[in-house]
């Protein structure tokens, strides 16, 4: 009994635990094939723009929920960083402020003594000039030129001819004005120049554009007494830009052997890539009253808003050709 019951048992077959279907190379294949179908068919109609759309709009939130804990860490060492450099910041403007009310209580005292002379030897007290204050709009288009458009025109009475300076220094000057908007000629332009003097010798000179950045003070001689760190800073000598106004920093000085003349090449220290806010100074009132007298001696009309825009660079040209020959009959021979 025990032995018929075993056969059986034999007779029986293992049943399967998978059934197989097409073979993995088959379905691989055909998959392919599909997902071929379906791009080219989406390229050629884009029929599954819409899906692809549902389906990143369903995921964002995930998106979103994966992202906080790397968002949460880098908005955490910012404001560390940022709170660490704000603190600095407060205590190096407290500390600087500091000094400088110091040095302005002295400014004070000399300026009041400064009045007082001049008034007892009859001379003329300085005016302080005008200004108003405008931001850079964008850079020149003209990419041989350099200017800058500030949103301050005609109906903000800007003129012509007007010195623009920022915190740090001169920027230049206003050569073409419309109703809403100036154009501003920078320093470092080939068509402007900028008498300047030595902070720290009082030496006067001359400082031409040079197209590059930088500033050159031709027609002075080898031995000058001029060293790279000098300051330059305005004149006044043209009445345009008011005295003592910082313009560049002496960076190089070349000697040629075969030329009596020293190269001397400074770079202005206005930051106009860093700011946009600037001055526009007023014209002294001594020069504005001359030019109307001069214009009705020579028959010529007053200036109108039309030939406002040209009278700067005119007047900028003339005033160059006239520093130019000046410096080189002052030059030594």
């Amino acid at each position: 009994m025990l032995k018929g019951v075993h056969q059986k048992l034999e007779a029986q077959q293992t049943p399967a635990f998978f059934v197989r279907g097409p073979s993995v190379f088959s379905r691989m294949v055909f998959f392919c094939a599909l997902s071929v179908t379906i791009m080219a068919v989406d390229a050629r109609l884009n029929y599954l723009s819409q899906v692809r759309q549902a389906f990143i709009a369903a995921l964002h939130p995930l998106e979103v929920v994966a992202n906080a804990p790397s968002e949460w860490t880098r908005d955490l060492q910012k404001y560390f960083s940022a709170h660490n450099a704000l603190l600095q910041e407060n205590y190096a403007l407290k500390e600087q402020a500091f000094e400088q009310k110091v040095l302005l209580q002295r400014f004070n005292t000399i300026e009041a003594e400064n009045t007082h002379l001049r008034t007892m030897l009859n001379g003329n007290i300085p005016i302080q000039p005008k200004a108003i204050l405008g931001e850079i709009s964008h850079m020149g288009r003209d990419p041989f030129t350099h200017t800058v458009v500030v949103n301050r025109g005609s109906n903000h009475n800007i003129k012509a001819g007007q010195a623009v300076v920022d915190s740090k220094g001169v920027i230049g000057q206003v050569t073409r004005v419309y109703p809403f908007t100036s154009e501003v000629t920078l320093i470092t332009d080939k068509e402007l120049s900028i008498p300047i003097q030595i902070e720290r010798n009082q030496l006067r000179a001359i400082a031409f554009g040079e197209g590059n950045n930088t500033l050159d003070i031709p027609y002075l001689p080898t031995n000058v007494d001029i060293k790279v760190g000098d300051k330059l800073v305005t004149s006044g000598m043209d009445g345009v830009y008011p005295a003592g106004l910082t313009v560049a920093i002496v960076t190089k000085i070349q000697q040629n052997p075969e030329s009596p003349f020293a190269k001397i090449v400074s770079t202005p220290v206005a930051e106009v890539n860093n700011h946009l806010q600037l001055l526009l100074i007023d014209l002294p009132e001594a020069q504005e009253s001359k030019v109307p007298a001069l214009d009705a001696a020579v028959g010529n009309p007053a200036p109108t808003e039309q030939n406002a825009t040209t009278q700067a660079k005119t007047i900028t040209k003339s005033k160059q050709k006239t520093l130019k020959n000046r410096a080189k009959a002052n030059a030594p021979h």
